[in-house]
């Protein structure tokens, strides 16, 4: 996709533009079938491993697709302060699922919930309410570097789908690796080849075609569509939540992991204009991350935070339209309410969805480095900062055995490649010597504060 002199993606449908109906749905349609599986698959790990019942883990991932959709569309549209109102598409990370099983196992899951319900708007919150005093620690080298490490670290993941899922017997399978292979293929050449609608939903098409010939593969199971039932109201309180300090601590961590997944994920969005998010961008982005995850915890939903996948597809698709990311959040929504819908949909087996996350994948690392490169100086000093950086991120994503002879909570820390890349540019950029990045196109911290008071327009 071509790009200005200023370093935007060629865009067909801008931040405020709304494509005709039909196109919307579709277009939110590809946003939905991406992350959909994955963020379900965080509700299906954790309650196997802690052992819940079958309809109890259809009430946890029916509360994640709900609580899904309403952060998403407060994403989009904002509600006073809370919101981005940028294309952002919120669903339950893995950042949380190891987390979830050991506390779940070791405490209950009341434990899980209660810790999210404390410091999820806690810890977010406090960063997004002074975001701007903090802002001037997160230039365009630094939030790039997060952008570039969060693209990376799902490469593996997205492999593991691709060649069936971890632990499945199949796993490497040869029908496995062509699903996989077959939507990459036609994701990658309906955007490049071809113009029009056929591009903008490039990989929804991928993923249809894949789902298509898997069918007869005999690889789709649709048994648990016959299970589900076709509707079910959420009830706060389905999970007595209980106050124990060692979760609540871990959870915090975690929560700063999301908060800089989040920040990392904004820039990756603005980037498609050639910019990084205002202060008000990135204030409501995370309030939104904070407080929807505590709401969504009293009702049983994992916390919710920004998928990197779906920033991807508005790079690869050049279609930035916040109002179709509105409709998606109103069909995850929708999908909470009918939890047989919504095992429908989660029926796409892990090989297809594997071939468009490693197409997303690619594309969120390739914008953070668009970032970097056109709001960094490449010298010697940023260049040791990204080498650092990276090289630590992907050390401890490629490597988590190698600080297990660390405490179990500086384990939890520094294990997680977001906070160990952000940090040390964060460290590095912060003291070493030489001029900083600056924050863009050379401005002070007051000159883009003053942007944000003016780029966002408010409540749509």
């Amino acid at each position: 996709m071509s790009t200005d002199s200023d370093g935007e993606i060629e865009l067909e449908y801008g931040l405020d533009d709304r494509p005709p109906w039909l196109k919307s749905v579709l277009l939110a349609l590809q946003h939905v079938s991406v992350m959909i599986v994955p963020a379900t698959a965080v509700a299906f790990i954790v309650a196997g491993e802690v052992g819940l019942g079958a309809s109890r883990t259809a009430y946890v991932v029916q509360m994640v697709l709900l609580f899904s959709g309403l952060a998403t569309i407060v994403q989009a549209y904002g509600v006073g302060p809370v919101g981005s109102r940028l294309p952002i598409v919120m669903g339950t990370s893995f950042t949380f699922v190891g987390a979830a099983v050991t506390v779940g196992i070791d405490y209950g899951l009341g434990a899980v919930f209660g810790a999210i319900l404390v410091t999820g708007f806690v810890v977010e919150g406090l960063i997004g309410w002074q975001f701007k005093r903090i802002r001037p620690f997160f230039p365009p080298l630094v939030t790039g570097l997060v952008v570039v490490i969060i693209g990376l670290y799902l490469i593996p993941v997205g492999m593991d789908y691709s060649a069936g899922g971890v632990g499945a017997t199949d796993y490497g399978a040869m029908h496995n690796v062509g699903l996989a292979a077959l939507v990459l293929a036609v994701a990658v050449l309906l955007n490049l080849f071809t113009e029009g609608v056929t591009r903008l939903l490039s990989t929804l098409a991928g993923i249809a075609v894949g789902y298509a010939v898997a069918i007869p593969l005999g690889v789709v199971d649709f048994g648990p569509v016959g299970s589900a039932a076709w509707l079910a109201v959420p009830r706060p309180g389905a999970f007595t939540p209980s106050f124990e300090p060692v979760p609540i601590v871990t959870f915090a961590f975690l929560f700063l992991v999301s908060a800089m997944e989040t920040v990392g994920d904004m820039s990756g969005i603005t980037a498609a204009e050639g910019r990084p998010p205002t202060d008000t961008e990135f204030r409501g982005g995370l309030f939104t991350d904070g407080l929807l995850s505590s709401i969504g915890s009293a009702f049983g939903a994992f916390p919710v935070t920004s998928f990197s996948q779906n920033v991807g597809i508005v790079n690869f698709t050049g279609v930035m339209s916040r109002h179709v990311v509105g409709v998606a959040g109103v069909v995850l929504a929708v999908l909470g309410f009918s939890p047989k819908v919504g095992a429908a949909v989660a029926t796409i087996p892990s090989a297809v969805f594997g071939g468009a996350v490693l197409l997303m994948a690619g594309m969120v690392a390739a914008s953070g480095a668009r970032l970097i490169f056109l709001h960094a100086d490449l010298d010697r000093r940023n260049m040791v900062i990204m080498a650092t950086s990276i090289g630590l991120g992907l050390g401890v994503a490629t490597t988590p055995g190698a600080l297990e002879g660390l405490p179990k909570a500086a384990e939890t820390f520094f294990g997680e490649p977001v906070i160990m890349t952000a940090l040390t540019a964060l460290v590095l950029n912060t003291f070493a010597p030489g001029e900083q990045s600056p924050l863009f196109d050379g401005q002070s911290p007051e000159a883009t504060s003053d942007v944000a008071d003016t780029s966002v327009s408010g409540d749509d």
